[in-house]
């Protein structure tokens, strides 16, 4: 705070004793000392207040950003439920279709499904000797 060495408190002291006198100094002292306690007490509550207020802005940074993250967070989950259901409606409506292609034509049903050509099956190598 201040950079006050020994020698200029001698030297407060000595004008204080020549200035106030013997008899009122240990008042005067006493005074001075309640009232720095006072200043230091007020000035650590002052600290404490902004170190509060500094921790709780920096909370409501963090909860404004969490609450961003959740909101992206449930739009992606929304788009992603939505797709999904878009895929499973267009699926739905193509079995619907085969279904009621197969009820007005059974005959299809009977028909022989076309063959697939066998998968070629790989030759074997033999180790190189």
């Amino acid at each position: 705070m201040f950079d006050i060495g020994f020698s200029e408190l001698l030297v407060i002291g000595v004008v204080a004793l020549i200035v106030i006198g013997p008899e009122k100094l240990p008042r005067v002292a006493r005074t001075v000392g309640v009232l720095a306690g006072r200043l230091q007490r007020y000035v650590s509550d002052v600290k404490a207040d902004i170190n509060r207020e500094i921790e709780l802005e920096e909370l409501r940074k963090m909860r404004d950003s969490m609450q961003q993250a959740a909101s992206e967070f449930q739009s992606s989950v929304q788009s992603e439920v939505s797709k999904t259901e878009a895929e499973l409606n267009q699926t739905a409506a193509e079995l619907n279709k085969t279904v009621e292609d197969v009820a007005k034509d059974p005959s299809a049903e009977s028909k022989p499904a076309e063959s697939k050509p066998e998968e070629a099956k790989p030759e074997e190598t033999k180790p190189a000797a």
